[in-house]
């Protein structure tokens, strides 16, 4: 019972922490001049794109005909290597806190947990089990995991003509064993050479196309190709995901997992509309940003999520941090308060869209963006453009080269 105290314990500083952050920045600190400073000294990134080709990610198709726990045998007998060093990084990392003793508990009750999710997501998961002869708690820790760590910049443009664009990084691995003499991320490191594509089949069609980290069955990054493109970017909050899972663990099960709920929409949503009210309507284990983008002029939104309430920004409206209304950034801070000091990749974001211009606006120009640091930094896994009206679908593994920020 002790230690199973300490796993709350552990997974409540993990939610609270950022919240004490962001709410201390919120309430007390001035941030105007800071902010002009950060615009005098950042240096946006031009002509990185294409990224080398060897950095491009690999491509499965999964083949939604088959049974979910066939799914991702083939993915996941290629990545089974990567995926045990994953989990062995993990464990040697927390057994310096837990003495060894939580993945026992976690193999222990996460199983339990895991029977309580929504099918095909056991089903899958049991196969992943399987395949790779992970115990299925850690196969369910793995899928939580990303839901807790994840932080990101996404955003979507307009050109001159109208169409849309949308790009992301994903950056994971904070506070999860810092390298000191390699100056890298543990974790991060061990991620990267599990980022696939993937590209999800029925009657040998694409459905819809996603980038994931193999053995994940939720959707982070998705575009269903012609209808609407979508990344999730993790929001802090005091009703975060730890009291949200607490009640998953005590039997409401009325809430969906973000990542899972992203994955219906790319299944079952036919357009931008459909998928916009699936996302703002939804009840949510966690606070989450969902980053929607369309097919037609002006289609974008910021859906800034609590579990219950919902907050939609429009392409079209500047914001406290932006006037231009071409684009849309969100960098896991809420659009109508400033980003912290310690954490403002948003400003750059700003400052070089807008240097960039709309009429410049373009796969390759979000890339530079998106390159620019610390837009792009040691927690920086992977970077993917989307341009939904052509279905042209793009992602590389990135490494940020010193000198780079942390985060």
């Amino acid at each position: 019972m002790k230690s199973f105290s300490c796993v709350h314990t552990l997974v409540a500083l993990v939610f609270l922490l950022p919240f004490v952050f962001t709410q201390v920045w919120d309430q007390g600190f001035d941030n105007e001049n800071f902010l002009y400073k950060i615009q005098e000294n950042v240096s946006c990134a031009d002509n990185q794109y294409p990224p080398p080709a060897s950095d491009k990610v690999p491509t499965y198709v999964i083949n939604l005909d088959l049974p979910p726990k066939l799914r991702w045998a083939q993915l996941m007998i290629d990545k089974k290597e990567s995926a045990l060093h994953l989990l062995q990084d993990i464990k040697t990392y927390t057994d310096s806190f837990f003495r060894g003793k939580l993945f026992p508990l976690l193999d222990k009750y996460l199983p339990l947990m895991a029977k309580t999710l929504p099918e095909p997501y056991l089903s899958e998961l049991k196969g992943i089990a399987e395949v790779t002869g992970i115990e299925l708690g850690e196969i369910t820790l793995y899928n939580i995991f990303y839901e807790v760590f994840t932080l990101c910049t996404s955003m979507i443009s307009q050109g001159a003509n109208g169409k849309i664009y949308h790009g992301r990084n994903l950056d994971f691995g904070l506070f999860l064993g810092w390298d000191v003499k390699n100056h890298t991320w543990q974790t991060t490191e061990a991620l990267r050479p599990l980022v696939v594509e993937l590209d999800f089949q029925r009657g040998g069609r694409t459905v819809y196309k996603t980038v994931n980290f193999a053995g994940y069955v939720g959707v982070l990054t998705g575009m269903k190709p012609g209808r609407f493109t979508l990344t999730l970017d993790e929001r802090f909050s005091m009703e975060g995901g730890f009291v949200g899972i607490i009640r998953w663990l005590l039997g409401d099960h009325s809430a969906n997992w973000a990542g899972f709920l992203m994955r219906d929409v790319m299944e079952k949503a036919d357009s931008y509309h459909q998928a916009l009210t699936t996302l703002t309507t939804s009840k949510l284990l966690a606070p989450v940003y969902f980053i929607l983008g369309g097919n037609t002029t002006d289609q974008g939104a910021i859906i800034t999520r609590g579990r219950n309430e919902a907050d939609v920004w429009f392409m079209g409206r500047g914001s406290v941090s932006q006037t231009s209304t071409w684009y849309l950034v969100e960098t896991n801070y809420d659009h109508w308060n400033q980003p912290p000091f310690f954490d403002d990749r948003r400003t750059p974001a700003v400052h070089c869209l807008d240097k960039m211009g709309r009429e410049a606006a373009s796969l390759s120009g979000l890339f530079n963006v998106l390159a620019t640091k610390p837009i792009f930094n040691k927690l920086t896994t992977y970077t993917c453009l989307m341009d939904v009206s052509t279905g042209q679908f793009e992602s590389w593994i990135r490494n940020c080269p010193d000198p780079c920020k942390p985060w």
